[in-house]
């Protein structure tokens, strides 16, 4: 029977055995949602957040009364008396059934806690978006290395394609004596220099491809492609805009700003270690001889208690005192994140707009080169199969096209990464 079922599969045709995957396309905006999934820093900073959030709820009940229910049996050996041998015990039998409500009255100590705890759950939430932009901007700069790394394979095939073309004409120069052998082995040079270059950027874009694949997929053979999307007429907002945009969204400047809250009522928490506490402790059920709810005599042993208790600090040997100053250290350390935050904005914006400015500068520059390279290129080989031209002058042209066509996919990059820092930075990612 195995036999049959595999000589049936064998006589399938080589289609219906099984298909290869369909390489994905992803645009920047598939790599940065993928990328949330799977980067562990990204979720280290989710999970943080939940913990600070579990925190604040913790501190919040902190604040509320809490029930519980009180059970327990003690038998103490008998010697003929009420209390048994122990003589510290009610009796030789206690039953305790009871429910047990106990409320902090007067605590400024927990009210300061519960108020930390949301300025540090505010942090973490900053923190987290301070860590999604740090990934943006791996995955930005990854992304488009990968289509500079592509540009630059299309590149060097065309390079390849005009070396081969040139050791054509010098051999078909040289059989009809117009060119030396000289040429020939110079075109011959230059082509196998340019197979070299074609190979080290297939490798380049190999190498690219996994670095995205790290960041956006779990299977690293994952077939993908990703979007060229690169283009030079993309505009830039002016710097005031950047900068209004930047702090608005700003999660570092948040984060600086929750740890000064939080800092703050670290003090307030602090201090509460001077001030008096107020606690009511409520009681109701069994503490009798008998589990029952009357006793042998008629007596009811079913009722309640209440408990008042006010604790007021004395000496505790400078604990407090350094307690307080420790959270002013920590606040005024959170004061001076805060600042260095907000002047770190201000380089910020004026340091992306001014790439961004000078790439786009240049883009149209490059691409002007580029044109003229082609073109100097064209003419260089029309003189040399006039014979007004050497083989190195065309070898020279060909090289410059090459270093001139990857100058300008390269000067696009660089003008879109600039872009997206400022994307980043105004909160667009």
């Amino acid at each position: 029977m195995r036999n049959a079922v595999l000589v049936a599969v064998l006589c399938l045709p080589l289609g219906l055995r099984g298909q290869p995957q369909s390489p994905l396309s992803i645009d920047l905006a598939d790599a940065l949602k993928r990328a949330r999934e799977y980067n562990p820093l990204f979720l280290a900073a989710g999970v943080a957040t939940s913990l600070a959030r579990e925190d604040k709820v913790q501190a919040r009940a902190a604040l509320l009364p809490t029930v519980e229910a009180v059970n327990g049996v003690l038998y103490t050996q008998g010697n003929a008396t009420d209390t048994g041998v122990f003589v510290a015990n009610n009796g030789v039998h206690v039953y305790d059934e009871q429910a047990a409500v106990h409320a902090e009255v007067f605590s400024f100590g927990k009210q300061a806690e519960y108020r930390r705890a949301i300025a540090a759950e505010a942090a973490a939430r900053a923190r987290q978006d301070v860590a999604q932009r740090g990934l943006a901007a791996t995955v930005i700069t990854s992304y488009y290395g990968l289509v500079t790394a592509q540009r630059h394979l299309v590149n060097a095939r065309r390079s390849l394609d005009e070396a081969r073309n040139f050791e054509d004409i010098t051999r078909k120069q040289e059989q009809g004596g117009e060119a030396a052998r000289a040429d020939v082995v110079k075109a011959q040079f230059t082509r196998t220099q340019r197979e070299r270059e074609l190979s080290e950027a297939q490798t380049n874009v190999e190498k690219a491809t996994l670095a995205v694949a790290v960041l956006i997929f779990a299977d690293l053979n994952q077939p993908f492609r990703v979007v060229d999307d690169l283009k030079p007429d993309t505009p830039v907002a002016a710097p005031p805009e950047i900068r209004q945009e930047a702090v608005a969204s700003s999660p570092d400047i948040r984060a600086a700003q929750s740890s000064v809250d939080q800092a703050a009522f670290g003090i307030k928490a602090a201090r509460a270690g001077y001030l008096p506490t107020f606690s009511i402790d409520y009681f109701y059920g069994i503490d009798a001889h008998q589990w029952a709810v009357r006793d042998p005599e008629g007596h009811r042993n079913l009722g309640n208690v209440v408990q008042a208790t006010v604790t007021v600090p004395v000496w505790n040997w400078g604990s407090t005192r350094s307690k307080v100053r420790q959270a002013e250290l920590q606040r005024q350390q959170a004061q001076l994140d805060l600042r260095f935050a907000q002047r770190q904005i201000d380089a910020n914006t004026s340091a992306f707009y001014l790439e961004a400015q000078a790439a786009r500068a240049q883009i149209q520059s490059l691409r002007g080169s580029a044109d003229l390279a082609e073109e100097s290129l064209r003419l260089t080989l029309l003189r040399y199969q006039a014979g007004e031209a050497t083989a190195l002058e065309v070898v020279d042209s060909q090289s410059t096209v090459a270093d001139a066509r990857n100058a300008y996919d390269d000067g696009l990059a660089r003008y879109r990464l600039a872009q997206g820092n400022i994307e980043i930075l105004t909160g667009r990612y």
